[in-house]
C-alpha cells in the first residue's frame, strides 16, 4: 500500500500539491521521524476523539506532543475521549492499523489542529501506510485546515 485512495483523491479533488516521501517501515511517529529523516515536530500525527453522543474527532497535532483531552475539552466545550481502535479501522478502512492520515475532511470527519502546526514551513503527514509521508508546504496545510479549528490543546514531550 501507498497513499490511501481517499486521502489521494481528496488531494487530487482540492488541487493541493504534496510530495511523497518514502521511508522504511515504521511503527511509531518516532520510528517515522527518524527513518525519514523529518524533525519530529514536523510530523502532524492524528489522534481520534468520540464525544459521549458518538460524535467524531480528528485532533490533529506534532508528533512530539501529546494530546491533553481535559485542554481540549474545555476548549471545545465537550467530553471527548480516545476512540476504541475497532472504531478507528472502521473509519479509514483504506489505511493501515496506526497510519492515519492527519485530513479529517477526507474522510468526512471534524478536525481539530494544534496550533503550533499553522507556523512550521512544511508539515509531514501519514499517507496511509507505515512508509510513505505526504509533505505540505505551509500555505497548502492550511488550505487543507482551513475548516478546522485551531487551538491550544496539547504540550510538547519531546524535544
Amino acid at each position: 500500500m501507498t497513499i490511501s485512495t481517499t486521502l489521494e483523491s481528496y488531494l487530487q479533488d482540492h488541487d493541493i500539491p504534496f510530495h511523497s516521501v518514502v521511508h522504511p517501515h515504521s511503527s511509531s511517529s518516532i520510528s517515522t521521524a527518524i527513518s525519514a529523516n523529518v524533525p519530529l515536530q514536523h510530523i502532524a500525527k492524528a489522534v481520534v476523539l468520540k464525544d459521549h453522543q458518538g460524535r467524531n474527532l480528528l485532533a490533529v497535532l506534532p508528533a512530539n506532543y501529546k494530546i491533553s483531552l481535559s485542554a481540549l475539552n474545555d476548549e471545545m466545550l465537550a467530553t471527548y475521549r480516545l476512540a476504541r481502535e475497532q472504531e478507528v479501522y472502521t473509519m479509514f478502512e483504506d489505511c493501515e492499523h496506526g497510519a492515519i492520515p492527519a485530513v479529517g475532511a477526507a474522510y468526512h470527519i471534524n478536525t481539530v489542529c494544534e496550533q503550533v502546526l499553522d507556523e512550521l514551513e512544511h508539515v509531514y503527514i501519514e499517507a496511509g501506510d507505515h512508509q510513505t509521508l505526504i509533505k505540505i508546504d505551509k500555505a497548502n496545510f492550511h488550505q487543507l485546515m482551513k475548516d478546522s479549528k485551531h487551538l491550544h490543546f496539547s504540550r510538547q514531550v519531546i524535544h
